[in-house]
């Protein structure tokens, strides 16, 4: 519901206390208000009112700045109940991100690797799973090549291929 001010909290909820630290490292107490899952690298945002002031004709006025923030700048105080804060949660179970990629033994060719995409079928079964950089370092390595029948051929070599000449 939206009231003054363009407020939209649910009707009836009550914002809990809560130690907000600013990005200059102060911490200062604030009122979470509302959380929400989302699919982003920090998987929850919290609304936050941060107590502040406003001028107005006869001097300065409290008010409260609301701001949506992650996590790691929020900590609880001891002794309050966060239970009654409104809570949106995605609909079905999150998405997870792909694991990057996979290098595995080529078959049948001892001491020879394969760069896999961690989707691709011949990645199955196991193998050692690697982010991007060090899927590109595996690649450097003697022996080593990129299946073409996944992506790892269209996206890491051309990668490799940029680095080229630069030290």
């Amino acid at each position: 519901m939206s009231g003054p001010r363009g407020d939209r909290r649910a009707t009836g909820s009550l914002p809990a206390d809560i130690a907000l630290t600013l990005p200059d490292g102060q911490t200062v107490r604030a009122r979470l208000h509302a959380r929400q899952e989302v699919a982003d690298s920090y998987p929850w945002r919290y609304l936050v009112g941060v107590p502040s002031w406003i001028g107005c004709t006869g001097g300065v006025e409290a008010a409260e700045y609301t701001v949506w923030v992650t996590d790691r700048q929020l900590t609880p105080i001891a002794g309050v109940d966060l239970s009654g804060v409104p809570t949106r949660r995605l609909p079905g179970p999150l998405p997870r991100p792909a694991p990057g990629w996979v290098v595995r033994p080529a078959p049948g060719r001892r001491g020879r690797t394969v760069v896999h995409d961690a989707t691709c079928h011949h990645a199955v079964g196991g193998g050692t799973e690697l982010g991007t950089l060090e899927a590109l370092d595996a690649l450097m390595r003697e022996g080593a090549r990129a299946c073409t029948d996944c992506d790892a051929a269209a996206v890491l070599v051309p990668a490799l291929e940029l680095g080229q000449g630069h030290v």
